[in-house]
């Protein structure tokens, strides 16, 4: 028998208890041999890969020479078409290819075939990818974009100044080409002089005097203007000529005072102490021209609003009786509307410095107590107001009723007697209430829910309520 029969035969003579772990052994010596053969014939079946395990130290290794990279100093890859291998911190141009090679480790950069910039990249360095650039790389850019900016900006300014400077010359050039040309550049204030001693002069003509009121007029509308016509006496040299005999020199005047009075304190208490007040009552009280005694009502109602202390001086001097008489003028209706529209500015400006004082005391201790010494409301009442004012609401104009109508309102606390005694004015509400509800009903058929009949209608049927 051989040794190859002696092989086989031997477990059959052996015990059934020993066969079980010989089996066993001979399982595992099959198995680690089939394992070797696999991994030696197919390296995709071995159990570790020895590629990926060296590109991940790979990758430690370079982020560790990244980290210890000098941070101010980037070197700039220039790519080719050809693979190239990439060293730590190099910048690489927007476009390349790049891929880690897994043989070497390393990674490799090269030109896209179409790239078209490739003759500008040497000697240049690519502001392209920030993540690749230091703060300081950032800052000292940013610095020179804002020195850029600050040098554009320098030169737009200089290019302005120029263009200034061509479209406009200085002054001491331009008077000295006027007065190569005799033209002579005056000041407002030159100006209203030289208008003054025109209108003073005896030697000037009644036109030359009536134009230089009328170019003075235009001036003293500014405030500061009409202010600087009282530095050189012009305003009292105005307030003289209401004295003239001829009525167009008057008018003018009280054309030019009136302009320099409206809303000018200083200028009103200068025109009271100068006699202006008296001079426009008296022309007022006298025969004169309707156009005079409409510029003079002008100048009086421009000196008498948010001046109490003039107001004053205005009953004192009998002002109420002499707008009495002007209103009852014939053919003075424009007039007569005018004085009710004063009337009602005077008391309804009284009221409310009075309700201010009591409500916000910003109205001044002395103003407030000015205001308390115009007595208008019982002037008023004394001088019959109240049946002239009920009488003007038969004006045909609707302008003029709103304005008498709003008087009427304001004076209804003083005169209500005397209105519920006066029979005309009763039949004058009852026509007007039937005319402006018709008015109204017209307004509310186009559409306008607050027309302004429907405001006229509105006052008549107020005072109607009052009144019952």
């Amino acid at each position: 028998m051989n040794s190859g029969m002696s092989l086989t035969m031997a477990p059959q003579s052996l015990p059934s208890s020993r066969m079980a772990p010989l089996a066993l052994l001979l399982g595992l010596l099959m198995a680690a041999c089939f394992t070797f053969c696999l991994s030696h014939q197919n390296p995709e079946f071995a159990l570790t890969n020895p590629e990926k395990s060296s590109t991940k130290e790979t990758e430690r290794k370079e982020t560790k020479a990244e980290e210890e990279l000098d941070a101010e100093v980037l070197e700039v890859f220039y790519p080719t078409h050809e693979w190239q291998a990439l060293r730590p911190g190099q910048a690489v141009p927007a476009g390349s290819h790049i891929r880690l090679n897994l043989q070497t480790g390393e990674r490799e950069a090269k030109l896209q075939s179409e790239d078209k910039f490739r003759n500008n990249l040497k000697g240049k360095r690519l502001d392209i990818n920030t993540n690749t650039y230091t703060s300081q790389d950032l800052k000292s850019t940013l610095a020179k974009f804002k020195e850029g900016a600050e040098v554009e900006s320098s030169k737009k300014d200089k290019a302005r100044q120029a263009e200034v400077k061509r479209l406009f010359r200085p002054i001491e050039e331009l008077k000295k080409d006027f007065n190569e040309l005799n033209v002579v550049i005056e000041t407002d204030m030159q100006i209203m002089v030289r208008l003054i001693n025109k209108f003073n002069s005896s030697s000037s003509s009644l036109e030359e005097k009536i134009a230089a009121l009328f170019d003075l007029e235009y001036y003293v509308h500014q405030m500061d203007n009409a202010q600087d016509l009282l530095s050189f006496g012009g305003l009292q040299v105005v307030i003289n000529g209401l004295n003239s005999t001829e009525p167009l020199v008057k008018e003018y005047a009280a054309f030019v005072l009136g302009a320099a009075f409206s809303s000018n304190p200083k200028v009103q208490v200068e025109a009271v102490e100068g006699g202006a007040l008296q001079k426009l009552l008296v022309i007022l009280a006298t025969e004169q021209p309707f156009t005079a005694k409409k510029k003079v009502l002008f100048a009086l109602c421009s000196l008498l609003r948010h001046f109490p202390y003039a107001q004053r001086q205005f009953l004192k001097l009998g002002g109420l009786q002499v707008l009495r008489s002007l209103v009852q003028e014939k053919g003075a209706e424009v007039l007569a509307v005018r004085v009710v529209t004063l009337l009602y500015d005077l008391v309804t400006e009284k009221m409310f410095a009075e309700e201010e004082a009591e409500l916000t005391q910003e109205t001044s201790p002395e103003k407030l107590q000015q205001y308390r010494q115009v007595h208008l409301l019982p002037g008023l009442r004394e001088q019959g107001w109240c049946e002239i004012t009920a009488h003007l609401l038969a004006l045909p104009e609707h302008d003029a009723r709103e304005k008498v109508l709003q008087t009427l309102g304001v004076l209804l606390a003083t005169c209500r007697d005397h209105y519920r005694q006066d029979p005309q004015l009763s039949r004058t509400l009852a026509s007007l209430q039937v005319e402006y509800q018709a008015l109204a009903s017209l307004e509310l058929q186009d559409g306008e829910d607050e027309g302004y009949f429907r405001e006229l209608l509105g006052s008549v049927n107020s005072l109607l309520k009052e009144l019952r």
